[in-house]
């Protein structure tokens, strides 16, 4: 063993000195294959007019280190074998590859020599480098057989908007303009295709490209300098980054700095309706989409989530099978964002209910629909544990530069203070916590980029903001929840009206990445409805509790009421475990349920009319949180007895059965006819969720004064608009 260790140091070593004594070859780099974000992917080698791959035999993460620096990442954040992003073509151009780490490209790296190589395509090897890039790297690759422009260096591009635009936000368009070695350069637009500019503005957050005023642009360039980039880009139109894109021929200089009868290149992009431009203070009002064929779903910022879609009236997931960026472009820009940062997998953003409509999803990249792309109907082995999901680009509002969290312990909490136009000049403030809810938490964290909010206060005075922005700038905040900022809200506008005052009793929120999401099982809860006749000497305890309706004070002991029972089976789908917002030293002792209950009102029991009107009082059910059961590799975590823990952990259920007291509606005075029962988990917002839409449950209902048949049981937000069977009654929460 000593021997062989001994001789393959000195192979080792004599390899080294080959490879230094002969100049390196040349080589660039790619990402490719079956990738679901921009920097990860299946390595490949540019060698000799020929591109090929990089075999996984002694590759390690010093390598994949290496090959993303030279990619232009600040590093690597793991790399994998056997071809987990797809086989490659060609040759395996690097095999048994030994990086120390700082070396400055992957030929510098020790190997059995360019091209010499023992392995098949099933050992090609992938990298997920880490998304930052290097400033001052080439942004853009040379995907090409001209190796000679590989020390070309772009940092950062953008769209520089003329002066008469300056105002709009967001920019739709300008110039396009790339910095190299510090300097911002124009690109001659002789070779500029439509396609490159579909690429820019979904960059920028625009799902496509849009005519412009040519004349006012070449009336400016023919009165400005131009300072021209050496080369084109060549781009196909399905990439989601220009630094995908293909390099160009390069550009043969003027004297005069023109580009032959080209001009410098402009887009204009086209906003997805929510991000219409203003000239002044942006939007006025929350964009209200119409019923689209497809949504996401728990996503705590603007633009991300889990990707849901409408078939037969009925919403359903799609299987991450074959998930990948280009899909979810198509899903971003068909609901008005740019092309797709990320495609997510593994239910990364929660998990669905509902059948799974799509898997194995291929597009083409120019389909206006997720829904027109190719797709598997068989989802047959797909659970909601491979829900898809994507992030989108989305235009750069200035949202975050109006609001800011002062005081907090971390960034993610603090004070809320606000950029408010006071006396012509703008002021920090703060804002006034009257009715300040979690709703309005909600808003402000989506804001910041902070996620979703974890709690809302309305007393911050263990929060030292800052001194200057004590006096209250926004008062009678109420917000839907859809709001992409505070100002978007209903509010009272300059005529402030806080009877508290600011400062110790502004408004304040903390964030998390991550939050619950309850669901009702609509279909247990249709299989165990039946009614009962109960005499009032066994529901005392019931009527302390208020579970019974008013009329039923008047009863003697021998009467009878009739009780609409059914079980509850509340799911955590959600990324966080639903915790009380309430201490230990705030739970309630109750009699009936003998145990203390942390939420005092956990879910609203109805019956209602077809209209929507309360037919029978029904109650606030008061609830102990724990887990009842959880899915397979799931431990246990809350449990009632003996004054434990409460709350329900993500991936586990809290069940109330059938046959327990308060389970139910009190339906004695109600008249023969067809209604609707309706369940409402968390009404009031105590606790923050990702998706309060689903927290509604409701079925039909016929009762004949005897027996009642409740049926089409469904969860709010689980089908269209357009099939719902309750007239003038949404899926929406709406009072808190």
């Amino acid at each position: 063993m000593a021997v062989s260790s001994a001789l393959y140091i000195f192979n080792l070593l004599v390899l080294v000195q080959a490879q230094s004594e002969t100049q390196q070859p040349k080589i660039q780099l790619r990402l490719a294959g079956n990738k679901r974000k921009h920097y990860e992917g299946r390595l490949e080698v540019f060698y000799n007019n020929e591109w090929g791959t990089v075999c996984d035999d002694d590759f390690s993460i010093e390598a994949a280190h290496v090959a993303c620096r030279q990619l232009g990442f600040l590093g690597a954040v793991a790399w994998s074998p056997s071809a987990k992003f797809g086989q490659g073509e060609g040759r395996i151009w690097l095999d048994n590859v030994h990086c120390t780490g700082r070396e400055k490209s992957l030929a510098e790296c020790p190997s059995n020599g360019i091209g010499v190589s023992d392995c098949r395509h099933s050992e090609d090897v992938g990298v997920m480098c880490n998304q930052k890039r290097i400033p001052g790297h080439r942004f853009i690759s040379t995907m090409n057989n001209n190796v000679e422009t590989l020390e070309e260096r772009v940092e950062e591009i953008r769209i520089r908007p003329i002066s008469s635009h300056l105002k709009r936000i967001p920019v739709t368009e300008g110039y396009v303009e790339l910095k190299e070695r510090g300097k911002w350069r124009q690109i001659c637009d002789e070779e500029w295709t439509p396609f490159n500019s579909r690429v820019v503005c979904g960059m920028y957050g625009f799902p496509g490209e849009k005519n412009y005023n040519n004349k006012v642009y070449k009336s400016l360039s023919m009165r400005k300098r131009k300072n021209y980039w050496g080369f084109s880009v060549n781009c196909t139109g399905n990439e989601a980054h220009l630094s995908s894109c293909k390099l160009g021929k390069p550009l043969e200089p003027k004297r005069n700095g023109t580009c032959g009868r080209g001009l410098p290149v402009v887009v204009s992009c086209l906003p997805g309706r929510a991000f219409a431009p203003s000239s002044s203070t942006g939007f006025r009002k929350a964009y209200r989409p119409e019923q689209p064929l497809v949504r996401l779903r728990g996503g705590a910022n603007i633009g991300e989530g889990r990707v849901e879609v409408l078939k037969n009236g009925i919403w359903g997931t799609v299987c991450d099978d074959n998930w990948n960026l280009r899909a979810a472009t198509i899903v971003c820009r068909e609901l008005g964002f740019g092309s797709a940062k990320e495609a997510l997998t593994g239910a990364k953003l929660g998990q669905g209910m509902g059948p799974v409509h799509m898997n194995e999803v291929e597009c083409s990249g120019f389909e206006k629909s997720l829904t027109d792309c190719y797709f598997n109907n068989d989802a047959l082995g797909c659970s909601h544990e491979e829900d898809a999901a994507v992030r989108c680009n989305i235009p750069a509002m200035g949202f975050q530069k109006r609001i800011r969290l002062s005081g907090g312990r971390n960034p993610l909490e603090g004070r809320v203070e606000v950029l408010a136009e006071k006396n012509g000049s703008l002021v920090w403030g703060t804002v006034c916590s009257e009715n300040w809810g979690i709703v309005e938490a909600m808003v402000v964290c989506r804001q910041l980029g902070l996620g979703f909010a974890s709690h809302a206060f309305q007393e911050t005075w263990y929060w030292a903001g800052d001194a200057n922005a004590d006096n209250v700038v926004m008062s009678g905040v109420r917000c839907s929840g859809t709001e992409m900022s505070l100002p978007q809200c209903l509010h009272h506008g300059k005529h402030i009206s806080c009877p508290k005052g600011g400062g110790r009793f502004a408004a304040g929120v903390s964030c998390s990445d991550t939050a619950p999401d309850l669901v009702l099982n609509a279909q247990l809860v249709e299989q165990t409805t039946y009614l009962e006749d109960r005499p009032m000497y066994a529901l005392e305890c019931a009527l302390e509790e208020n579970c019974l309706s008013s009329t039923a004070k008047k009863n003697d002991h021998g009467s009878y009421r009739r009780l609409l029972r059914f079980s509850s089976q509340i799911h955590n789908v959600g990324q966080a475990d639903f915790r009380p917002k309430m201490g230990y030293h705030a739970w309630t002792w109750h009699e009936c349920h003998r145990h203390y209950h942390s939420i005092e009102v956990f879910t609203h029991y109805d019956l209602l009319s077809l209209n929507g009107t309360k037919v029978a009082e029904g109650h606030k059910a008061s609830f102990c949180l724990e887990d009842t059961q959880c899915d397979e590799g799931i431990q246990k975590r809350y449990i009632c007895a003996n004054f434990g823990e409460q709350g329900i952990t993500v991936g586990c259920w809290d069940t109330y059965r059938h046959d327990i007291d308060c389970q139910w509606i009190d339906v004695t005075d109600v008249k023969p006819g067809d209604y609707i029962f309706q369940v409402v988990i968390n009404p009031n917002y105590d606790v923050a969720e990702s998706d309060y839409t689903n927290n509604v449950m409701k079925c039909k209902c016929r009762y004949d004064g005897y027996r009642i048949w409740t049926y089409n049981c469904h969860i709010g937000g689980s089908r269209s608009s357009d099939v719902d069977e309750y007239p003038g009654m949404s899926n929406q929460l709406h009072l808190r």
